[in-house]
């Protein structure tokens, strides 16, 4: 916000912004909860996600620095349709709602750039409806690997730069716990990924790459 917002608006925002320190696993808000404003990460790991069945969740995307929440919440839609909570420890900016939208009318680059923001997030979306609905698991479970990387990177050691429990993973390529586990399994007997604990590399990209496109 502070970055497409005119400099003239920055006293204001300072006057109307809370930040909110979450530790690992805080719920920062769920869905159908009323909407009260929008947040955006200063710092930490969020994860955006939906209930997929009664003891489910499909993580929709993982929320790092400047990423903005809860904007899926404007409109006349006055509830929160997906849920948020902290991976790691976390620091948030939260604007009310009204203050959000007066932002909005005057500072016309970050409308302009929310706009986008909604475009990329509908084309996104529709791609993963897709997969969910036509790719193997196999092949869901390597896209997920691959986008992790893109991500986050990867440390000095080679491994992707965050650490994921493989439930959290599951809900990432929108797969049960005890199928992620033996993808994984296989994965790492066909050498295409290995494993320190829950953290994952991957060794042979190009395997993965030919996984997703394979499959879908």
């Amino acid at each position: 916000m502070c970055k497409h917002c005119i400099k003239e608006w920055h006293p204001a925002i300072c006057a109307n912004k809370t930040n909110i320190k979450l530790k690992k696993g805080d719920l920062l808000f769920k869905e159908g909860d009323p909407v009260e404003g929008i947040y955006f990460v200063y710092s930490g790991n969020i994860k955006v996600y939906k209930q997929w069945d009664a003891d489910k969740e499909l993580i929709i995307r993982f929320a790092e620095n400047g990423a903005i929440l809860g904007h899926r919440g404007i409109g006349p839609n006055l509830n929160y349709p997906i849920s948020a909570a902290a991976l790691e420890p976390s620091v948030v900016c939260y604007v009310s709602m009204k203050f959000f939208e007066s932002t909005l009318k005057v500072n016309g680059e970050l409308t302009y750039q929310l706009v986008n923001f909604f475009a990329s997030e509908l084309r996104k979306s529709e791609r993963r409806m897709r997969d969910l609905a036509h790719m193997p698991v196999k092949g869901r479970v390597a896209g997920a690997l691959i986008k992790l990387q893109k991500q986050f990177g990867t440390r000095p050691d080679g491994f992707i730069n965050i650490t994921l429990s493989r439930q959290d993973l599951a809900s990432f390529a929108g797969a049960t716990y005890e199928t992620v586990f033996r993808v994984i399994n296989e994965l790492v007997n066909e050498q295409s990924i290995k494993l320190s604990g829950k953290d994952i590399a991957i060794i042979n990209h190009n395997a993965l790459n030919i996984l997703r496109q394979h499959d879908n």
